[in-house]
């Protein structure tokens, strides 16, 4: 396993020096954060913009398939490439990048309250409550693609795992990300496989009641009001949605142990003592990333043109299912080796750190590209969902928002130590209210004399 190689390349670094006790928790201060994790972070979230609108809030996802093939077969010119480059590049990819980065900033944390002298577990069980509060607003009253209070939930599977050894986590993620799937999935289709009586009309009443669920929240995207959205919004999540994204659970959980287990063996921290991996894991995960998304472009050519028909080869989910999870990490791999590479490079490095404040503000970024995307395409916004189908427009206006998210993090962070939405957690985290606001140079020379 390519994963498993990486273990020849990267060897156990003895950890920091430890920091002197604390009898209190705090949050991370600013000389200690990795501008690395923070650009990785910010590079995530763009990817993340620009899925969640070609997908999402484009209503491309909510609209029958026989229309979105017709879609797909009429484009032509740079909407074509950007179609049929929205897969292998972009579909799942980003997102995973940004899960394995959450199981690493739990690394982080781990290392800073060892070098505490305390547990992590008390502060770190608050946070996730607290950012299961802020997932759940913002997946009820605004976006159902909501991955907050996912993270917040599965974040605790770290705790069951953060004292097992390097090698059991690459086993447990190997094991969540590419079996668990299968096995989820295996449970209500043995009766289709069997053949049992009625299986086949349940799952033609399934498919009705989705394509309803999901003709309804199409409706309410695209000309209800706020009220009508958080309703339909919700009857689609609850009766959809979230049984469609069950099978990702533990997928998700298996990219944070391989963030946990980046993060204990500093590669990130210590980028340029691991420079031959990260060469190698930029080949592998090119590979095997552009390997996986083959599999599914094989299959979508094969059922447009009317070879196949998916639906009828109830095993062929066994098969593009391990390999649609390994095109995702594998470019994922592939993007975050690329920036650490290059990330050591002074020219590439100063260019490359712009996206540093955006990953720095990474919970506050992420519910405005919700904001953005609900102001300019739902109904009681500009009404875009109906009227800019054009992916490369999408993309365009994508890139525009996000690059205000880029000037308004830099503004922001010059005045203030966190986001605004970071503020709120880590104050609720530790029970009272952090200092906001930067201190000047004067003023931290006038405390370390006092």
């Amino acid at each position: 396993m390519w994963l498993a190689r990486a273990l020849r390349y990267s060897p156990v670094m003895a950890p920091p020096p430890s920091s002197p006790p604390a009898s209190n928790a705090r949050p991370v201060d600013e000389g200690e954060r990795l501008v690395l994790l923070d650009t990785l972070r910010g590079f995530a979230l763009s990817g993340v913009f620009l899925a969640n609108v070609h997908l999402w809030f484009s209503g491309l996802m909510f609209r029958p398939l026989t229309e979105v093939k017709a879609f797909y077969r009429d484009t032509s010119g740079m909407d074509a490439v950007i179609t049929h480059t929205f897969g292998p590049l972009i579909g799942g990819r980003f997102i995973t990048l940004f899960s394995v980065l959450f199981g690493l900033g739990f690394a982080v944390q781990l290392e800073r309250a060892e070098g505490r002298g305390t547990s992590i577990v008390p502060v770190y069980a608050r946070r996730l409550v607290v950012l299961l509060g802020v997932g759940l607003v913002h997946l009820f009253l605004l976006f159902q693609g909501d991955i907050v209070s996912t993270y917040a939930l599965l974040g605790f599977t770290l705790l069951l795992f953060y004292k097992r050894a390097d090698r059991t986590l690459l086993v447990w993620a190997a094991a969540l990300i590419f079996l668990a799937p299968l096995l989820w999935h295996l449970v209500p289709r043995v009766t289709q496989l069997l053949g049992s009586p009625g299986s086949e009309e349940a799952a033609k009443a399934a498919m009705e009641r989705s394509l309803a669920l999901r003709a309804g929240a199409l409706e309410a995207f695209s000309h209800g009001s706020w009220l009508d959205t958080v309703r339909s919004g919700g009857a689609y999540y609850l009766g959809d949605l979230f049984w469609n994204l069950s099978a990702l659970l533990p997928v998700i959980a298996g990219r944070f142990l391989l963030g946990l287990w980046a993060g204990r063996r500093r590669l990130f921290h210590d980028a340029p003592q691991h420079l031959p991996f990260f060469r190698r894991l930029l080949g592998w995960g090119l590979g095997l990333g552009l390997l996986g998304s083959s599999v599914a472009i094989v299959v979508w050519l094969l059922s447009t043109r009317k070879i196949i028909q998916p639906q009828s080869i109830p095993w062929l989910p066994f098969v593009t299912g391990p390999m649609r999870h390994l095109g995702e990490l594998g470019m994922a791999s592939a993007y975050a080796a690329g920036i650490t590479l290059l990330f050591q490079r002074d020219t590439w490095r100063r260019r490359l750190a712009v996206l540093a404040p955006v990953g720095r503000m990474g919970l506050t970024n992420y519910l405005l590209t919700s904001v953005l995307g609900v102001l300019f395409f739902y109904g009681y916004g500009l009404g875009l969902m109906d009227g800019l189908k054009s992916p490369t427009a999408q993309f365009a206006l994508t890139l525009v928002l996000f690059a205000l998210q880029v000037v308004f993090s830099h503004l922001w962070l010059a005045r203030f130590r966190f986001g605004p939405v970071e503020w709120v957690t880590r104050s609720l985290t530790y029970g009272k209210a952090q200092p906001m606001r930067r201190t000047s140079a004067p003023e931290k020379k006038e405390m370390a004399n006092a």
